[in-house]
């Protein structure tokens, strides 16, 4: 692994997530296609929760606190106990870009960092600091590719009654 490449991808998809999610309207911020889909303003705030709370944090604590207790997180819960669907896209994309940039610049300060330093996780598994870095960015291209699916789903929703079979196979 070369931490200076995973580093360089997530300043990449910290950009790319900014595209995906500046300048939706209102409307498509909210827009969940089914009631168990995330809408972008859940996404982009989940994604803002786990720069802070989940990814840089367990990292750190891998690196720097591998005798302490894993901090710990509830994604799925915090979509609504954090009312994340009630917030301004704009105000969370902002709030996702500064943590994102936090994470960027503390990263770069890692250079002789133990990327196989470990740790037994919680579920009773080895994860190292290089799976944490690692799983760090594959999480940003998941929730890309959520982003991606939720604008096509608004595109379907604007082009109804017609159809983009034309568009190739989704």
């Amino acid at each position: 692994m070369e931490p200076k490449m995973i580093i360089d991808q997530l300043e990449l998809y910290g950009k790319c997530i900014r595209l995906l999610v500046e300048g939706v309207s209102p409307e498509q911020a909210h827009l969940k296609p089914d009631p168990e889909s995330w809408s972008m303003l859940e996404v982009i705030n989940h994604l803002y929760e786990e720069e802070r709370e989940d990814f840089r944090a367990h990292l750190n604590f891998i690196l720097n606190n591998p005798t302490g207790n894993w901090p710990s997180i509830d994604p799925q819960g915090w979509v609504t106990t954090r009312g994340y669907n009630q917030r301004e896209v704009l105000q969370s994309l902002k709030n996702f870009l500064a943590e994102r940039k936090a994470s960027i610049e503390w990263l770069k300060t890692l250079d002789s960092s133990d990327w196989n330093e470990s740790i037994t996780a919680p579920w009773g598994g080895l994860i190292t600091a290089g799976d944490m870095l690692s799983s760090w960015a594959a999480h940003d291209l998941l929730h890309m590719r959520q982003l991606v699916e939720l604008h096509r789903a608004y595109v379907l929703q604007l082009a109804a009654p017609y159809n983009v079979e034309y568009a190739g196979t989704w």
